[in-house]
């Protein structure tokens, strides 16, 4: 059991944190001030830091991550990184000079965020300066696939969506951006580089009690099966994006807190002939990283989720686990078919997303059980699309959220799913669309009748983010948009 963790280079005891006490609040009670609470909710990215997460080929990469979301008894034998820790006054690092030098902090309240944020694309291994003649810009598509142009990425190969989880409140993005954009290449000699070439600490067990409760970090599955099985009320908790917001603002709070996210056998991702098999620890950044384009529906939505702190972070086995009706992760699984793998001390059970859920934050899950695996059956529909109307472009709750998927057939429709959220208490097919597509001509006059069905799919009500009848309005719209994406103008 280590009860201490490395924070820049020293090693410091965690002490009484239990499962309660937040990686942010841990930091700030021992001196290092420069992350900051801005949000409590992972939406501000003021409480940035650095820690070091395997690569997936035996080296470390620097994440990015809210540190106001995960316990600090979570990060236990790990090593992290703050903006202290990049750079002194008498020696910045690159980022944080390039931002003094380009006027990129004014309060300065969100600058150790930023800082680490780009840092962490600073010293992302494949970022690549593009050829001259791409007018300035870059990007990094599909895995492997090399630069190529793009407005939201500099010439230096700097992605932009990496900052996507930063909010600055007075100087304006501009001058981060161009800070971003004239980082050169790390020198070869710079610790924080070559740290990469070597594993990232490994998840090794631990066990802490305290005032604050209990934190246990389990060795293997079988090991959080029996945890819960004795305790099924204990909270679970992977990336903590949601259970975090919980701690901070809902002041909720658990006498057992179980940490899955370093457990083996929730962290494979394979393929095989018939299924994608996606552990439910696998963080969504990860995910699209080892997908790389194979699930085009997929591709879609992850860069439309949470921002790239939250990403880094989040899993699917914990947007599913929620049950929550406005989580993205479910419209877009609903329409691949996926089905879930629940496990329990019992044994394991296979379970359709379509028949997971049963009310608002409910499912069939028992207290007992956890989602082992997350199943896509290949071959994917070769038409797809996702659909996220929410305020915000990006780093936005959805108000509205539809993902397609068919198969046509000499322009007749063969096979169509519909995953829909935000429209019901619960994620849900649009069945009835789906009937009224399935077999016939894909023509604008079934297209637009279908759409009239799908805008009396599920129960939309008015909130804060939108109204029943704007939810309606754009239930109808997204099937006539997939058309006319579809159609040749």
């Amino acid at each position: 059991m280590d009860a201490r963790l490395v924070v820049n280079g020293q090693r410091r005891d965690l002490g009484d944190v239990g499962g309660q006490v937040t990686l942010l609040e841990w930091l700030r009670s021992a001196g290092l001030t420069g992350c900051k609470e801005g949000c409590a909710e992972g939406e501000c990215g003021a409480c940035a830091v650095l820690v070091a997460r395997p690569d997936g080929d035996a080296g470390t990469r620097w994440t990015a991550v809210n540190a106001c979301l995960l316990p600090a008894a979570g990060l236990a034998g790990q090593e992290v990184i703050t903006a202290e820790g990049l750079g002194t006054p008498d020696d910045l690092h690159p980022v944080q000079r390039e931002l003094a030098d380009r006027g990129g902090s004014q309060c300065g309240y969100c600058t150790p965020g930023f800082v680490c944020s780009m840092a962490a694309e600073y010293y992302r291994a494949d970022r690549r300066p593009v050829a001259a003649g791409q007018n300035g810009h870059a990007g990094n598509g599909p895995v492997g696939a090399g630069p190529v142009a793009d407005a939201e990425h500099g010439p230096n190969g700097f992605d932009l969506h990496a900052l996507s989880g930063n909010l600055c409140r007075c100087t304006g993005y501009r001058p981060i951006r161009d800070a971003a954009y004239a980082l050169g290449q790390p020198e070869s000699d710079d610790p924080l580089l070559t740290r990469l070439s070597r594993p990232a600490p490994a998840g090794t067990g631990i066990r802490l009690t305290g005032e604050h409760g209990s934190y246990v970090r389990p060795t293997d599955l079988a090991e959080a099966l029996e945890l819960l099985a004795a305790q099924p009320a204990a909270q679970l908790v992977a990336g903590s994006t949601d259970w975090g917001v919980e701690v901070n603002l809902r002041h909720a709070r658990t006498e057992l807190t179980v940490g899955i996210d370093r457990i083996a056998e929730l962290r494979e991702l394979s393929f095989s002939d018939e299924w994608i098999s996606i552990g439910a620890a696998v963080t969504l950044s990860e995910l699209e990283r080892e997908l790389a384009g194979r699930v085009p529906l997929l591709a879609e939505l992850l860069p439309q989720f949470g921002s790239r702190l939250i990403r880094n972070s989040a899993t699917l086995g914990g947007n599913l686990g929620t049950a929550s009706p406005i989580g993205d992760a479910a419209p877009a699984l609903l329409a691949v078919d996926a089905s879930l793998v629940l496990a329990s001390t019992a044994g394991e059970r296979t379970v359709a997303l379509a028949d997971y859920f049963t009310g608002y934050r409910q499912s069939i899950r028992r207290p007992d059980e956890l989602i082992k695996t997350v199943r896509i059956p290949l071959p994917v529909a070769p038409v797809s699309a996702f659909h996220k109307i929410a305020k915000r472009r990006f780093d936005d709750i959805s108000s509205v959220a539809v993902a397609f998927a068919l198969r046509l057939e000499q322009d007749t429709v063969a096979e169509v799913r519909i995953g829909l959220g935000g429209v019901a208490a619960i994620p849900l097919r649009a069945r009835d669309t789906e009937a009224a597509l399935t077999g016939r001509a894909w023509t604008l006059e079934n297209v637009q009748a279908a759409a009239a069905v799908l805008a009396r799919e599920g129960t939309p009500l008015s909130d804060h983010r939108a109204s029943a009848e704007y939810r309606v309005a754009m239930l109808r719209e997204s099937l006539l948009k997939l058309y006319a994406g579809q159609v040749p103008a």
